[in-house]
């Protein structure tokens, strides 16, 4: 049988693979960039994959064996990084909050105060998977005065709530482009201060002629004044995470923030007038402005509440929780595009049909004024 061939089938192919090589020169730019919204003036590479990546690289570069670290959980990321901190011979020192909040600056100061030996911190900013949002500048004050690295996980929050790298003293800052950048997932940054480089070039352990290594990226991209790239860039990635980068510039990151409050303030304040459900994340300040997280009515199961929802309306970027939290969570993911009006009040209406359709009574009308109303009081601000 004779294939039949598809004429448009690679119609935007050419758009992507008949590209001109991305100079070192545009590179060094879209990290220009990057920074920029990270809020810092040191170092930063830009990494050729998922943000992970520049995570357990941080962790693997920074931490010697028998160092003490204190690893600060609220949520499932929190979590991995206590296993990649005891897999490079750390003693961890571990702080647990609640997923219905945020840790507390003074259970940081006490655990520092207890164990004088820490000399690193890992924090996440904002758990998407968990929607709470931890106070980095109250924290980075403890931990700077305490002397420690901190490192900081800001993938869920680097362009939906403000990220002063350089201000709160964050020695190791990870972005990703996937979530409020609403950019790619394949390629990811992480900025690095001074005292970082210093306890990286100390470190015997740290990868070198590796993947997960910084110190390659220094001395074959840095220190030669980024003038040629050490390997072949993943450039599609690249081009995408600038075009993020700029659209998020031509809109005004303090625009991009906003729209990310308005969106968790509303679906907040949705939920709460729909019944049924009620935000997972207790104090409005705790909550992540990218993710919103519900909790499902007793003796319901969130998934089921998920399926009906997405049978209303397959589009509304609403899921159940994974792991332990499966059966009582429920996640609303509203950054990038998706922290827009229109979004939130579809996923309301999509909740509300699932709600009824599970024989749960709700005010599908009264949630949709409390979140525009919601909307108007932040975006007045």
């Amino acid at each position: 049988m004779t294939a039949v061939s598809d004429p448009t089938a690679n119609a935007a192919a050419p758009d992507l693979l008949d590209l001109p090589p991305l100079t070192a020169a545009h590179f060094a730019r879209i990290e220009d960039k990057v920074a920029a919204l990270m809020g810092t003036r040191c170092d930063v590479v830009a990494m050729q994959g998922e943000a992970l990546l520049p995570l357990e690289a941080c962790i693997r570069s920074a931490v010697r064996p028998g160092s003490t670290a204190l690893n600060i959980i609220t949520g499932p990321y929190g979590e991995t990084f206590g296993g990649w901190l005891r897999s490079c011979g750390a003693q961890v020192v571990t702080i647990t909050a609640p997923f219905t909040g945020a840790v507390d600056p003074r259970q940081v100061a006490e655990a520092l105060q207890e164990h004088p030996e820490i000399d690193f911190v890992s924090l996440v900013h904002a758990e998407a998977a968990t929607g709470n949002t931890n106070p980095v500048a109250e924290i980075g004050a403890v931990v700077r005065e305490h002397g420690a690295l901190l490192m900081l996980d800001a993938v869920a929050s680097v362009g939906a709530e403000p990220l002063l790298t350089d201000e709160w003293g964050v020695d190791l800052c990870v972005i990703g482009g996937q979530k409020a950048m609403a950019g790619p997932a394949g390629v990811s940054a992480a900025s690095v201060s001074p005292r970082a480089w210093e306890r990286i070039a100390a470190n015997e352990q740290a990868p070198r002629r590796s993947y997960l290594s910084l110190l390659d990226w220094k001395e074959r991209w840095i220190d030669g004044g980024r003038t040629a790239l050490p390997h072949a860039p993943a450039q599609l990635e690249m081009l995408a995470l600038e075009q993020a980068a700029d659209r998020i510039a031509a809109e005004g990151l303090e625009a991009v923030i906003t729209r990310h409050r308005a969106a968790a303030a509303a679906t907040r304040a949705g939920v709460r007038a729909l019944g049924g459900l009620a935000p997972y994340v207790v104090r409005d300040e705790d909550a992540a402005p990218a993710a919103t997280t519900l909790r499902a009515p007793e003796g319901v199961d969130a998934r089921e509440i998920v399926a009906a929802a997405l049978t209303v309306d397959a589009a509304v970027p609403v899921q159940a929780a994974a792991g332990a939290l499966a059966k009582e969570m429920i996640r609303v993911n509203h950054y990038g595009r998706a922290a827009d009006r229109a979004v939130v009040t579809a996923s309301l209406t999509a909740l509300a049909g699932g709600l009824r359709a599970l024989g749960v009574s709700v005010d599908a009308e009264g949630a949709s004024r409390a979140a525009d109303a919601a909307w108007d009081a932040v975006a007045a601000r």
